[in-house]
């Protein structure tokens, strides 16, 4: 009995070995215990790590469906839910934006079951995608629970005509994605593991494996032309069509979009599935499509989050990825990270104090390899803050990956360059900086280089006239945010915490490092495209522009130019007001009402639009250049 209590005493020290080699060295004060539950260590005392069970979860929202004799029958693996499932038949061959048309009857979800009947209720008058006749058809749902909150909205494929049997099913997209002159990749997600095939310009593509993730490149397209295309699972079609980029430095016409802070909002209905204001999200999408954009730009905030479990974050991407979906069919969306992309690790102590960090293993587990997982964006970021002068373990990795949350892309003549100004992000980092990470937004050494190196290369190509960059966080807040964002009131403090050491270089610091970059080194630059405040407005960055609290005695940066900061976290999350900034006068345009930006280019003119998706309201307009 001694020898076994002695193994397992061994085999928990091992255990514990183990796990404790996996903490990054970035972090500090914590430990794995015996139970192999995370701790926080503070003085004498020590504190497990929050951990949540996801309410929700992709696959239990799938609803296990099967086929019955009549119909199809829904377990959501929860009973304990009930609600109502609303459903309807989506006609994939009579719109260019096939929804959903909910039929007059609806599911009680008891116990986490429901059932439908096709047979009997979709049939004759009501049989509008002709299942009787084909035997095959896609149905949506929208799940609601007993409060009336709107969980999910899904999509499930059969065949049959009674009895019946589900199919694999397109549940997410299909989308455009990395869009070039000669070509683009279609993304898409199925419910179960499955070769896709895919058509265009008279040519089939067939994947070799089955997958549920599909991401089929496409090439040998020409430039500026439109290709209809068919995406095929299983006896299911779906037909869009993409417009291929112009070519490099065509200078031809075209608009494209922007917007961020889609978040959840009060009001209701749309206004919160689950972590997103589709309602606004999807009115926004839809006008960009009517204005016929190039591809739209979102920037951060998507989804509401701060997330302790990742599946709870998926849910809240599908969620968001099924309000553009009808328009993604057929242009991108670019999107890059906010704050509220965040999922953390979470600790209390015994004064109810809140600690907060990034989570780990930063390949599988942090805010950037979930956002990763979840999107599809350009590979041409940096690798990670790894390998910084802070880096305190070059042997091992300390820092989660810029892997699609750093980028840049062209078109035509104009490049976005997206970076990531919550990048392993700590919420209470400033308040207790005991564990460490980095503070709202601050761009840290190596991001920064990446931007240095990409403006230069970008400034001296001959194709490029206009450089816009985007990052979640304003330089100059108006609202909501002047608390933090790159002011903190006038503070220079905040700074990332690396291996229990504060950085050298402060926020208000890094600011002008960016700004000389920027607006003095870097004269194709046109603006900054921000969010994070819930607001439309631009702010004048320029010579007279001021930028500094009273008494600052740090060094002050002159700018030798005019740039314009273009605020839109309009896209539906609850609104920030105006506050009084050093910078107030300089400010323009400002409103709570939610907006799109459309910038339409023209050559070496560019003129600024921005509209309220929700009234269709010009809000504003400017002659960038």
């Amino acid at each position: 009995m001694k020898r076994i209590f002695l193994l397992i005493m061994l085999l928990g020290f091992c255990f514990n070995l183990l796990f404790a080699q996996k903490i990054p060295k970035s972090y500090s004060n914590l430990y794995y215990g015996k139970d192999g539950h995370l701790y926080l260590k503070l003085g004498q005392n020590s504190y497990p790590e929050k951990s949540t069970i996801a309410k929700f979860t992709l696959k239990d929202l799938l609803g296990n469906a099967q086929g019955t004799n009549d119909g199809i029958r829904f377990d959501f693996n929860n009973p304990d839910f009930s609600g109502t499932l609303y459903y309807g038949f989506i006609n994939f061959h009579d719109s260019k934006h096939p929804l959903p048309v909910y039929f007059k009857k609806y599911g009680t979800i008891k116990n986490g079951k429901v059932s439908i009947n096709i047979r009997h209720d979709l049939a004759g008058k009501y049989d509008m995608i002709n299942w009787e006749k084909t035997g095959i058809g896609t149905i949506g749902y929208r799940i609601v629970d007993e409060h009336g909150q709107l969980i999910y909205d899904g999509k499930v494929s059969f065949k049959g005509k009674g009895p019946f049997t589900v199919i694999p099913t397109i549940i997410e997209g299909p989308f455009v994605n990395l869009l070039k002159p000669d070509g683009a990749t279609i993304s898409f997600e199925t419910s179960a593991p499955v070769k896709a095939a895919l058509k265009i310009n008279g040519q089939w593509i067939y994947e070799p494996t089955a997958a549920l993730r599909h991401e089929i490149p496409i090439s040998n397209l020409k430039p500026d032309t439109e290709y209809p295309y068919t995406v095929k699972v299983g006896p299911i079609e779906e037909s869009y069509a993409l417009h291929t980029a112009h070519k490099s430095g065509a200078r031809k016409p075209f608009v494209f979009a922007y917007a961020s802070d889609s978040r959840k909002a009060r009001g209701g209905g749309e206004r919160n599935i689950w972590g997103t204001n589709v309602y606004i999200l999807k009115k926004a999408a839809a006008l960009a499509c009517q204005k016929q954009v190039a591809f739209m730009q979102f920037t951060g905030d998507l989804i509401d989050g701060y997330k302790t479990n990742t599946l709870e974050a998926d849910v809240q991407y599908s969620n968001w990825k099924h309000a553009i979906e009808p328009f993604a069919h057929y242009f991108p969306f670019m999107v890059a990270m906010g704050n509220h992309e965040v999922i953390m690790y979470t600790f209390t102590d015994a004064r109810k104090n809140w600690y907060s960090i990034d989570r780990f293993p930063y390949n599988t587990q942090s805010a950037e390899a979930i956002f990763a997982q979840n999107f599809v964006n350009p590979l041409n970021g940096p690798l990670s803050e790894d390998g910084s002068k802070y880096d305190p373990d070059p042997n091992n990795i300390d820092f989660p990956s810029y892997k699609e949350n750093v980028f840049y892309y062209t078109y035509d003549n104009v490049a976005v360059v997206v970076m990531n100004s919550n990048y392993w992000y700590a919420p209470s980092v400033l308040r207790h900086p005991q564990i460490g990470g980095n503070p709202h937004a601050y761009i840290m050494d190596n991001q920064l280089k990446w931007v240095k190196t990409v403006l230069q290369k970008l400034q001296k190509d001959p194709n490029i006239d206009h450089i816009f960059l985007t990052e979640h966080t304003p330089f100059f807040p108006n609202g909501g945010h002047v608390g933090n964002d790159m002011w903190y009131h006038g503070s220079n403090k905040p700074r990332p915490i690396i291996a229990g050491k504060p950085v050298d270089v402060g926020i208000i610091e890094r600011r002008d490092q960016l700004l000389d970059l920027v607006v003095n080194k870097t004269p194709k630059v046109v603006g900054i495209l921000t969010g994070d405040e819930h607001n439309y407005c631009r702010t004048e960055i320029g010579p007279n522009t001021p930028k500094y609290p009273a008494g600052w005695t740090g060094k002050r940066l002159q700018l030798k130019r005019t740039i314009w900061q273009i605020n839109n976290g309009a896209a539906g999350a609850p609104y920030y007001a105006r506050e009084k900034t050093p910078w107030y006068d300089f400010t323009h345009g400002f409103t709570t009402q939610n907006a799109v930006v459309f910038f339409n280019v023209h050559g070496q003119k560019i003129k600024m639009e921005v509209y309220n998706p929700d009234t269709l309201e010009l809000v504003d307009v400017l002659e960038l250049r």
